[in-house]
């Protein structure tokens, strides 16, 4: 499979590509540490950590990191990990196909409607372009509301609160029928307000 993917929207188009941890490495630097970023827990991070976190996950036999591209120009990280060895490994029961995601979109002082929601439709779609992933696995921090009504809007169904050493997580499961249903009515809905139909008759 290719590692990168291309997915037109109307937002411009989002293409994912793998990190490279030493020229990426200042760039992620800034991500990581903005404000913005505090669920990432890598506030007080300097260069030289980010660069060595990104080596290790790229060399990693179940853990990898991918730089996400809006119109060719960087403005999401995406990571990708097998829960049977990274992250969750003894917290949950993994089933066959089960593939693990975090990801985040850079510090902007722009503000592009549904960006954020394009971008994880792009990493969602990304995932199950492997025919091998049947469920998408993710873990945030119970206190990030705003990535939990992100990930339902996909599809995700909240399992339970897990206790890992770095926070209180919130599990949640998303199937690839899940997230085919979740954006086939979210297109269908913007479709019919395209065109002036109401979406209740």
């Amino acid at each position: 499979m290719s590692n990168t993917r291309t997915s037109p929207h109307t937002l411009g188009t989002l293409t994912l590509r793998p990190l490279d941890p030493a020229a990426d490495a200042e760039l992620l630097h800034r991500w990581v540490t903005d404000p913005k970023a505090a669920f990432w827990l890598m506030q007080d991070a300097k260069l030289e950590d980010v660069e060595r976190e990104y080596m290790a996950i790229a060399a990693h036999e179940h853990h990898d990191a991918f730089l996400g591209l809006h119109d060719g120009e960087p403005a999401f990280l995406m990571e990708r990990y097998d829960p049977r060895y990274v992250e969750l490994t003894g917290l949950y029961e993994p089933e066959p196909g089960d593939t693990g995601m975090h990801f985040l979109t850079a510090p902007s002082g722009i503000r592009i409607p549904g960006f954020t929601r394009a971008v994880i439709t792009a990493v969602m779609a990304h995932l199950f372009a492997d025919p091998a992933v049947h469920r998408v696995v993710v873990e945030p921090d119970v206190r990030n509301t705003a990535v939990h009504t992100l990930n339902e809007a996909v599809g995700f169904v909240p399992e339970r609160e897990i206790d890992k050493p770095e926070k209180k997580a919130l599990l949640s499961f998303c199937t690839r029928e899940q997230f085919e249903k979740a954006t086939q009515t979210a297109t269908q809905t913007a479709t019919q307000t395209a065109t002036g139909r109401s979406t209740g008759a």
